[in-house]
C-alpha cells in the first residue's frame, strides 16, 4: 500500500531533499542539487518568491519506506497575468512503480484544485525561470549540469501512461571550443563596434558586478518576457538568487555589452563546469563539498552557459557575438575543450541559431508536460 504524506518537520523536508541523492548515487550522470539550496528554495522565510506562490511538498511511502517524492507550485502573479488556473510540479523523484507515481501526482492535483481551484497541471517546472525544470526524455548517458534535472528513462513513460502530453521541449547541447577567434566572427565584431558603437565590459570584482546587477536582470526580464513559462523577477527574488551565487561566481566569464550612450545592451555569464565536483560530495557543502567546488573553478576544461541576454532594442545586431568573442579567447586562456548550453527551447529561434556557426550536437532534450485535470 503506498502512503502520501506531506512533508512538514525539518527532518522530513531534509529526507525529501535527499531522497534522489540516495537513489541515484551510483548512476554515473547523476548530478545533485546543492542539499542547501533545495532547502532554502522551499522555506517560505527564506525565499521571497513564496510571496505571491503556494507551494508543497509529499513523500510515497510504502512500507514504511520513501519510494517517491514530488511538490507542487501555485504561482497565483502568472495565473492571474495569463489568466489560468495552473498547477505546476516538481522535484518529482520515484521508483519505477506507476502506481507510486500516480498517487505522487494525484496528490499534487487535489491539493491544487481543492485549494485553488485547478484545472491544468505542467510539469516539470520550477517557481521561477532560474529554477531547476524539463523532464529529460533523451540524453540518459550524459553527464547532467549543475542546474539541471536528471532521471531515469522510465519517469516520461509514467507520465504518458497517465495521460500527459509535451507541452514544450528543450535541448541541450556540447560544443567543441574553437581553438581561435574565426575570421567571420571577427569581421562581425568589428562592424557592430564601429555601426553601432558597442563596447565590452568584463566587471573585475563583487563590487563591480554588484553596481550592474540591477541592470542586468531588468535585461533580463525584459529580454525572456515571451518565453514559456516566464514571469519577471521581483528584486528580492534576484536578491536571493544572486546571494546563492555570490562566493562562486568568476568574473573572467562575465560579460556586460554598452552602447554608444553607455546603457546597458546585452550581458553574458558562464562558469566552469560543476557537475563533477558536486556529484562527489553528493549535494553537501560540508566538510569537502566546497573546496571541491573551488577546486573545479581553478582547474577546468568545460564550461557552462547558464545566460546570454539581449536588451530587445538590441537584438539582431551583434550584440552575443562581442561575447563570443572574448569568450573564445578567454576558454583558450583557461584551456577549455568543450561548453555546454543549458536547456534551450527547441522552438526559439534566436538562441538556436546563435550556434550556427560553431561546432556542436544536440545531446540532451528535456520536455515539460501537460494534461488538463
Amino acid at each position: 500500500m503506498i502512503t502520501i504524506k506531506e512533508v512538514k518537520t525539518k527532518r522530513e523536508a531534509r529526507l525529501f531533499t535527499t531522497f534522489p541523492n540516495k537513489m541515484y548515487k551510483k548512476v554515473k550522470p547523476f548530478v545533485p542539487a546543492l542539499n542547501a539550496d533545495e532547502l532554502k528554495v522551499f522555506d517560505k522565510n527564506k525565499n521571497p518568491v513564496h510571496d505571491y506562490v503556494d507551494s508543497i511538498r509529499f513523500l510515497a511511502y510504502r512500507d514504511n519506506k520513501i519510494v517517491g517524492r514530488i511538490a507542487g507550485i501555485v504561482n497565483h502573479k502568472l495565473n492571474y497575468n495569463n489568466n489560468k488556473r495552473e498547477v505546476r510540479f516538481t522535484r518529482l523523484d520515484m521508483i519505477d512503480d506507476i502506481e507510486v507515481t500516480k498517487s505522487l501526482l494525484d496528490a499534487v492535483i487535489n491539493w491544487a484544485k481543492t485549494n485553488f481551484n485547478a484545472n491544468h497541471i505542467i510539469g516539470p517546472i520550477g517557481f521561477t525561470d532560474l529554477d531547476r525544470q524539463g523532464m529529460l526524455v533523451d540524453g540518459f548517458e550524459e553527464l547532467n549540469l549543475f542546474i539541471t534535472i536528471y532521471n531515469f528513462p522510465y519517469y516520461h513513460k509514467h507520465l504518458e501512461q497517465l495521460g500527459y502530453v509535451k507541452d514544450v521541449d528543450w535541448l541541450e547541447k556540447k560544443i567543441t571550443w574553437p581553438s581561435e577567434v574565426p575570421e567571420k566572427l571577427s569581421r562581425v565584431t568589428n562592424l557592430v563596434r564601429n555601426r553601432y558603437g558597442y563596447r565590452l565590459y568584463k566587471p573585475k570584482n563583487m563590487k563591480e558586478v554588484s553596481a550592474v546587477i540591477d541592470d542586468i536582470f531588468k535585461i533580463y526580464n525584459d529580454a525572456f518576457i515571451d518565453l514559456y513559462g516566464f514571469l519577471p523577477l521581483p528584486q528580492k527574488v534576484v536578491d536571493f538568487y544572486v546571494a546563492q551565487v555570490k562566493q562562486i561566481i568568476q568574473y573572467d566569464w562575465i560579460w556586460i555589452v554598452y552602447d554608444k550612450n553607455d546603457q546597458m545592451a546585452g550581458f553574458g555569464v558562464v562558469m566552469p563546469s560543476l557537475g563533477l565536483a558536486n556529484k562527489k560530495s553528493n549535494g553537501k557543502l560540508f566538510p569537502f563539498g566546497f573546496l571541491r567546488i573551488l577546486k573545479a573553478l581553478k582547474k577546468y576544461d568545460t564550461i557552462d552557459f547558464y545566460f546570454i541576454g539581449v536588451d530587445p532594442k538590441h537584438q539582431n545586431r551583434g550584440v552575443a557575438a562581442l561575447i563570443f568573442e572574448d569568450g573564445i579567447i578567454t576558454g583558450n586562456k583557461h584551456g577549455v575543450k568543450w561548453a555546454e548550453t543549458g536547456p534551450e527551447l527547441e522552438d526559439n529561434m534566436q538562441i538556436q541559431s546563435v550556434w550556427k556557426d560553431f561546432e556542436y550536437v544536440d545531446h540532451r532534450r528535456r520536455r515539460c508536460y501537460k494534461k488538463d485535470i
